[in-house]
């Protein structure tokens, strides 16, 4: 056990390190809580990730707050999960209003260009590690494989896929296992309808205020509506629902144009903090281009993070005191075992996914019997292959350290994509 001053400490250093998308952050998480402080068990680690992964909303934030929550209280998981998302939430708030200012700039996206190809050596590494603890058998080892196949090959809803190693585990039985497993009691339940009646509250009364400031057509009121009835269906993580966002955002609303949407995704990408910060863009622009002034922009990126982040607190407040009771019941932890192989295949897929989008320039979807992400071979980028390369030396051979690794892979990208063609040309 670490002191509350110590922990935030620990959460802010998660926060501004928390690149990658949720294999990145899941991998972060994992060192800093489990190598290195061994704060919680591997079990418990993996228990807490298979309920995030269950819930809406991203599940690196919610897993972060659910530690947080375990070692300190409910002032655990608030200062975890803030700080999980303030940095990120931040740095997007500058890049947004620099967008909005001036454009694309070069030494920004040649910064993050650096940035993720260190990322894509720590998801790697993770990804093993994960795997490794998680995987028991060769059992576990064909649901992993199927539920990536699924996602990956299919893009099969990822909620079906979970769903399906959870019912199956709950049925195939493994008798010897289960006699060893000690039924726990449910926590009482007023105390959970208390809880989920405050955070209730705290989610939708802003979202009544604006509309009754500003009336139900105006740019405040229509982000708040959406960003409200996003949350709610974002199962999956952010590239669950990136298709349904920008599909509305661009056509349904006209907030944004298609390659805006494209930009906001590529600062989401790059930055700290869950990928659905891609939102916080959204609103942004959104607000600013119905205002005209950088001021609604800010606004309309708070509505974003109210509206989103504040139910996932109430999921984890709600829902953390249920973990122990679902690892305690007998056929209920069967099927959370089945859950994390196939979380290992969903992982996988998100790091394969990343890796694509690092490595090539442009990655799509085939279109067909078999969906399967596919980068243009053309857009092969050689040179994020080759600083990847100098950041696995660097992380994982002279263990150089993570802010060390990224600082010296930022510095590489903007050398490489600035400085490098001027001393050529």
């Amino acid at each position: 056990m670490i002191s509350f001053i110590e922990a935030r400490k620990m959460w802010l250093h998660v926060g501004l390190l928390s690149f990658g998308g949720p294999a990145g952050q899941i991998a972060m998480l994992h060192k800093e809580v489990i190598d290195q402080r061994q704060l919680i068990s591997e079990k418990e680690f993996l228990s807490a990730l298979n309920f995030c992964m269950l819930l809406p909303g991203p599940e690196a934030m919610q897993l972060a707050t659910y530690i947080g929550w375990k070692l300190h209280g409910l002032k655990g998981g608030l200062v975890a999960g803030l700080l999980f998302v303030l940095p990120g939430a931040v740095t997007l708030y500058v890049l947004s209003a620099l967008y909005v200012l001036f454009g694309k700039l070069p030494v920004v996206e040649a910064l993050f260009w650096g940035v993720k190809s260190a990322v894509l050596v720590v998801v790697i590494e993770a990804l093993l590690r994960v795997s490794k603890r998680a995987l028991k058998g060769r059992l576990d080892y064909a649901i992993a494989g199927l539920a990536f196949v699924a996602l990956f090959c299919f893009a099969l809803p990822f909620p079906l896929v979970v769903a399906a190693a959870g019912l199956f585990g709950f049925f195939w039985l493994d008798r010897n296992k289960l006699q060893s497993l000690s039924s726990t009691p449910l926590p009482p339940t007023m105390d959970t309808l208390k809880r989920l009646g405050v955070w209730l509250v705290v989610w939708f009364s802003p979202l009544l205020l604006i509309v009754a400031s500003f009336g139900r057509d105006h740019v405040y009121s229509q982000l708040a509506w959406f960003f409200s009835k996003l949350a709610i269906v974002t199962f999956g993580g952010a590239y669950a629902v990136l298709s349904y966002m920008g599909q509305d955002v661009v056509e349904a609303h006209h907030w944004l144009s298609a390659p805006q949407m494209m930009d906001g995704l590529g600062l989401a990408e790059t930055t700290p903090g869950p990928l659905i910060l891609v939102g916080q863009f959204v609103g942004f622009l959104a607000a600013n281009k119905a205002q005209g002034d950088l001021l609604s922009g800010f606004v309309g990126g708070a509505i974003f993070l109210w509206m989103t982040f504040v139910p996932c607190f109430l999921w984890i407040f709600v829902g953390a005191p249920y973990v122990e009771y679902l690892q305690g019941n007998a056929q209920i932890s069967q099927a959370l075992a089945k859950i994390t192989a196939a979380v290992v295949g969903v992982i996988l897929n998100l790091s394969l996914w990343f890796g694509l989008h690092v490595l090539f320039g442009d990655v799509q979807r085939l279109q067909g019997l078999v969906p399967m992400w596919w980068p243009t071979l053309s857009g092969f980028d050689g040179a994020a292959l080759v600083l990847a390369i100098v950041a696995g030396f660097a992380l994982l051979r002279f263990h150089l350290g993570m802010v060390k690794t990224l600082a010296l892979s930022a510095t590489l990208g903007i050398v490489w994509k600035l400085a490098l063609p001027h001393l050529i040309g």
